[in-house]
């Protein structure tokens, strides 16, 4: 059955909105943690990050690190290490392993402002972050690992919103609470199922059903497999969402195929990392 291609939209103004917000939390920080999702490394990442951020210190945390094959994602950090010329640290919310340091990263890409402000007379004070990054790449499950054990919050300071809140991470570092969300104007529209297919787009933006089958198109030869394996296909079967519908007794009356029901499980199941661990970008 033929079955028209998606097309996945959101509207400028709410970048530009975004974007506006973004710029007036900048002067506020000293540097900035961007969060990519590591099923697509490069696809997550904003393309104007630098010049949206006006050469603010940054580095990259490679979020849902546990959902990837981490000897894979390894090539990926080289490449983004080498491209952004930054930090590129592989997390996960499911650990605090590593938030010594995320934390040690931030308060030195810190450091040259802090002795700027030092050099003009002021006292040191704690280096103060940001996190940024692209819809449900996971900044709220950062800044809750970051912010675990942390009790207090500061009052308001001078040029902050009552809205603005900075939070304590420990004597040294700070946090502004509330995350920089830089969507993304969508002209590339691999680029956008690939986000829809992390769940980094609204659900309003598209429908399951051909989402879904640009994710199973997408697979390279491998992952196919390992998707038939996952959905019980025999190697001969072609991976459609009629076969798996048909393999998992996903029918409608008259034992046809439930198509919609079917995609979004299959979305689902990728999203939750039940059928295997995959990166879906590639370095070029």
């Amino acid at each position: 059955m033929k079955r028209n291609k998606t097309h996945i939209h959101w509207y400028p103004g709410h970048i530009a909105k975004a974007e506006k917000k973004l710029k007036e939390q900048l002067s506020l920080v000293d540097a900035v943690i961007e969060v990519i999702d590591a099923r697509i490394p490069l696809s997550s990442r904003y393309d104007n990050i630098t010049g949206l951020l006006n050469g603010k210190p940054r580095f990259l945390l490679v979020n849902k690190s546990d959902l990837v094959d981490l000897k894979e994602l390894e090539k990926f950090i080289n490449y983004l290490k080498q491209e952004t010329q930054t930090s590129v640290i592989p997390t996960t919310s499911k650990s605090s392993k590593d938030l010594n340091i995320i934390v040690k990263e931030a308060i030195r890409l810190s450091e040259p402002r802090i002795q700027a402000i030092m050099a003009k007379g002021l006292l040191r004070r704690p280096a103060r972050i940001m996190v940024v990054g692209m819809p449900n790449v996971g900044k709220s499950s950062i800044i809750n690992k970051l912010t675990r054990s942390s009790k207090t919050k500061t009052g308001a300071k001078a040029g902050i919103t009552r809205q603005q809140q900075w939070v304590r991470i420990n004597p040294q570092l700070e946090l502004l609470d509330t995350p920089g969300i830089i969507p993304m104007k969508q002209e590339d529209q691999q680029r956008a199922n690939k986000l829809a297919f992390v769940n980094s787009v609204g659900d309003n933006a598209y429908s399951n059903e051909p989402v879904a089958i640009e994710l199973l198109n997408l697979l390279k030869p491998s992952q196919k497999e390992i998707f038939k394996q996952f959905y019980n296909l025999e190697q001969e079967t072609e991976l459609n969402i009629e076969n798996i519908a048909i393999a998992r007794k996903w029918l409608r009356l008259g034992d046809e195929p439930d198509i919609e029901r079917t995609a979004g499980y299959i979305l689902r199941d990728f999203r939750e990392g039940k059928i295997g661990k995959f990166i879906l970008d590639n370095i070029e």
